[in-house]
């Protein structure tokens, strides 16, 4: 196999810079792709050479021929996908391979499992992996009588999901026979537009679960350790939001048998490079397996803030044929970390996407603190993607600590000109539940309501500020004055 010498991030965004910054520290020269909606994107102007690709916003990063071509061109020796995009395509990921170029990330055949969630399913049985009960083949979009009859067979209430698809999308959750078909409807349509295909397929709604998953690490040769778990539980409309590692209320017992359980199955499965195993854990700690992402997560910082690890650099080392360095035990875990997704969305219209222009940008830091991001003042939030602007982490030595350091950190966040979910983070760290590290993944479906006040009355203050032209400083000390009001009232 070849060295690494130059790498194309077949990506955008926060984790386009994220690879940059391991390629750099590796010193691999990195390439950097991006379409004409995102020419002041800074990941573009970090990489060591950068390329347009012209046309279709979108199609600029889907296009896996198109990249490859001009990897092939500019001599480049491996592709990292990032995530979304063509991260989980498992004809892109082969492509690269039959060119020459060596993919960072899983094999081909692992990507392909796993993107088809009824045979991961099943193969994760086969193994011993306890899953949820429901359909084994897909269930076709206008086969809406056939879900309905094994829906009553399994009992309600029962989970409609895409079959070869994620993020929540295509995804509806049924209480009573009376709207199955109106909820499957809606379900097929969702997923054919975002997947290309409306098949589905028909499980048991676990009620009130917590939603862990466990990061795997393995090498060519076959050895593989865990990174520990994170706590995915805090969600909306099954986009996570908030993610936390540890989990701050998983038994000893639950968290040793989530990690030997997920090793098993992927050494038994000969899988290599990164992934994680995804479950769900009932009430009374049983926990099932629900899908595996076959690419680095979103949610990757807190995994390496509590065990110091390097993902990305680990990825891109593997795929350049190298043995992991560290056995399971010498593997050390320590404090909690928390992450916040920060997204262009506005609160108060139902999170609705707010692309614009950013007119005051003011970051958090100290220590303990670390952010992602692409977002700077004056740069623009283009329409054409997914929302999430960056993530802010946060880390401390206990649960208590990494809370209030978020509190701290999530007041300092100032971003004018465009609406963001920071409210509804200030919100949620106020929360007692929170706080006591109580939450399943019905936690916002239960509490948004009630943190609508607080958050009207914090976007009604920034807003203020904003038709004011205050300075920044003014911007900063009035946030903390209404900040302050809010926890007082």
């Amino acid at each position: 196999m070849k060295n690494i010498k130059k790498l194309l991030i077949a990506n955008r965004g926060e984790i386009a810079l994220r690879i940059i910054r391991a390629c750099k520290e590796l010193e691999i020269a990195c390439v950097a792709i991006y379409s004409e909606a995102d020419v002041d994107g800074v990941w573009v102007k970090k990489a060591d050479e950068s390329h347009l690709l012209d046309g279709d916003p979108i199609q600029a990063y889907l296009n896996g021929d198109r990249i490859i071509e001009l990897a092939k061109k500019i001599g480049v020796d491996a592709i990292h996908p990032g995530y979304g995009f063509l991260s989980e395509n498992a004809d892109f990921a082969q492509a690269c391979i039959d060119n020459g170029i060596i993919f960072v990330g899983p094999k081909p055949e692992h990507i392909a499992l796993f993107g088809d969630k009824i045979a991961a399913k099943k193969a994760m049985k086969e193994i011993g992996v306890r899953v949820i009960e429901g359909t084994e083949e897909p269930i076709s979009e206008d086969d809406t009588q056939e879900a309905k009859r094994i829906a009553s067979e399994i009992g309600y209430p029962v989970i409609i999901k895409a079959a070869f698809g994620g993020g929540g999308r295509g995804m509806r959750i049924v209480e009573e026979e009376a709207t199955f078909e109106e909820l499957f409807e809606t379900a097929t349509k969702e997923a054919k537009k975002f997947f290309g295909n409306g098949d589905m397929f028909v499980e048991k709604y676990i009620k009130n679960p917590r939603h862990i998953e466990v990061q795997i690490i393995a090498d060519k040769e076959g050895n593989i350790v865990h990174l520990g778990e994170r706590d995915c539980s805090i969600q909306r409309k099954h986009q996570k939001v908030i993610e936390i590692s540890p989990s701050p209320r998983l038994s000893k017992t639950v968290r040793k048998d989530l990690y030997r359980v997920a090793k098993r199955a992927m050494f038994r499965l000969g899988y290599e490079n990164v992934g994680t195993v995804e479950f769900l854990v009932d009430e009374n700690d049983n926990f099932y397996f629900i899908e595996m992402n076959t690419r680095v997560q979103v949610e990757h910082p807190v995994t390496e803030i509590v065990t110091g690890i390097d993902i990305i650099q680990r990825m891109i080392r593997i795929a350049n044929g190298g043995k992991l360095i560290f056995l399971q035990e010498e593997i050390n875990f320590k404090g909690y970390a928390v992450e916040f997704r920060i997204n262009a969305e506005d609160p108060m219209h139902n999170f609705a996407p707010s692309p614009g222009k950013i007119t005051t940008y003011l970051a958090p830091g100290g220590p303990g603190v670390r952010i992602d991001t692409i977002a700077r003042k004056d740069y623009t939030i283009p329409p054409y993607y997914d929302s999430m602007t960056g993530k802010l982490i946060i880390w401390a030595l206990d649960w208590t600590g990494v809370v209030k350091r978020a509190k701290r950190a999530l007041d300092e966040y100032v971003i004018g000109g465009i609406p963001t979910n920071i409210p509804l983070h200030r919100a949620i760290v106020r929360d007692v539940d929170f706080i006591n590290g109580n939450f399943t993944t019905n936690f916002l479906d239960l509490k948004l309501e009630g943190f609508m006040e607080d958050m009207k009355l914090d976007i009604e203050k920034e807003k203020a500020l904003y038709e004011n032209n205050l300075s920044d400083d003014a911007v900063v000390a009035a946030v903390f004055g209404a900040i302050k009001h809010m926890k007082n009232s």
